[in-house]
């Protein structure tokens, strides 16, 4: 009989726990914690751009006339002085132009020595009214027309010698030769760049700039260098140059940076970094982990430092950076806004804010 009992009294109360669950009663859920954080300055984000050393002056040089490559006394590397040889054309071909100009000029000072004196004797004639006039006016158009021929093929003369010194490219000032299109046998025009010169002198950074983000530069502004030699160094400079017109295959626009504070140990054909900071005024950042989008509205969560709720904030943000994103609109400086964990949180969620290393965060006390 007791056994029964003892089995009636355990019934009756496991359908009052029941009930007592079923009343409606919510039990109490623990505070989450929240990782939160101030809006930052966004000087941080600047964009950078991979760029090569090189040469402020890089003159292409060239042959001034035609011809067969025969020799080439300097490579890729090499340092040379100014007018030092670079290369050679077969000489055959100037040299017989030269000399075909020298016989030239030869027959045309024999006829002018003729027509000078047969002038000559013409005038004494006519001073005696031996001749008419009009025969010795023939005579002297005849000696003007020596004089001028004998004064043209001089000319040619000298272009002739001239391009027998051009059959011999020089380097026109001091410094390396970067670059080398041409061979030995090869047959060049005139103009066609053989060697590129990087002078001695300056040295910049070459980089190409999006098309995208293109007005957002301009001529003069500041810039960060960083040398891959030097990590933790950067180097002020500027931007000096930019292109007119985006290359056709890349879309991009080749700008030159140049450097401006003292002597920076950058060597030619090093690997570079430029850093360029935004211009106007500085936005507020936050981590990319803080923002949530809905329905195409960015919006973070910010936390009421009164009671430790969140609350939906919708921003207008700027381009993305790498890891964080600038904020145009919606926060202020002061702002505490959860940085991660933010896609289980809901309006009016009371939360435990603590930072990076999990420690408390008192809110009140950083208004």
């Amino acid at each position: 009989m007791s056994r029964h009992v003892l089995l009636l009294a355990a019934s009756l109360g496991l359908v009052f726990l029941l009930s007592a669950c079923g009343n409606g009663e919510q039990m109490e859920q623990p505070i989450r914690p929240a990782m939160v954080v101030h809006p930052q300055p966004a000087t941080a984000l600047v964009d950078s751009y991979p760029g090569e050393v090189r040469a402020r002056l890089e003159p292409e040089l060239a042959f001034r006339i035609a011809g067969k490559v025969s020799k080439r006394m300097v490579d890729v590397g090499d340092r040379v002085k100014k007018d030092q040889a670079l290369a050679e054309l077969d000489p055959q071909d100037v040299r017989l132009q030269l000399e075909a100009t020298r016989a030239q000029v030869a027959a045309a000072d024999a006829n002018l020595q003729t027509v000078r004196a047969e002038r000559e004797r013409y005038k004494t004639l006519l001073e005696r009214n031996l001749v008419s006039r009009s025969q010795f006016d023939n005579v002297e158009n005849q000696y003007r027309a020596g004089q001028a021929r004998l004064k043209q093929v001089k000319a040619e003369y000298d272009v002739a010698r001239n391009q027998t010194d051009y059959a011999v490219l020089r380097a026109s000032q001091d410094g390396v030769i970067a670059r080398r299109t041409v061979e030995v046998g090869q047959v060049v025009a005139a103009g066609q760049t053989v060697f590129t010169l990087a002078a001695d002198g300056e040295r910049e950074v070459s980089i190409s700039l999006p098309e995208q983000s293109f007005g957002r530069f301009e001529i003069g502004q500041p810039v960060e260098v960083e040398l891959w030699s030097q990590p933790d160094l950067r180097f002020p400079g500027r931007i000096r140059e930019m292109a007119p017109a985006a290359d056709s295959q890349s879309r991009t626009f080749a700008a030159r940076v140049a450097f401006t504070e003292g002597k920076v140990p950058a060597e030619l054909g090093q690997s570079a970094r430029v850093f360029i900071a935004s211009q106007g005024d500085v936005p507020l950042s936050v981590p990319l982990s803080a923002l949530s989008a809905e329905r195409g509205q960015p919006f973070v969560w910010v936390v009421d430092p009164k009671v430790s709720t969140v609350q939906r904030r919708p921003v207008r943000v700027g381009a993305y950076g790498d890891n964080r994103v600038p904020v145009l609109e919606g926060l202020a400086a002061s702002d505490w806004v959860v940085a991660a964990g933010v896609q289980v949180l809901r309006e009016g969620l009371q939360i435990r804010p603590v930072d990076r290393d999990n420690r408390n965060v008192e809110l009140a006390a950083k208004e």
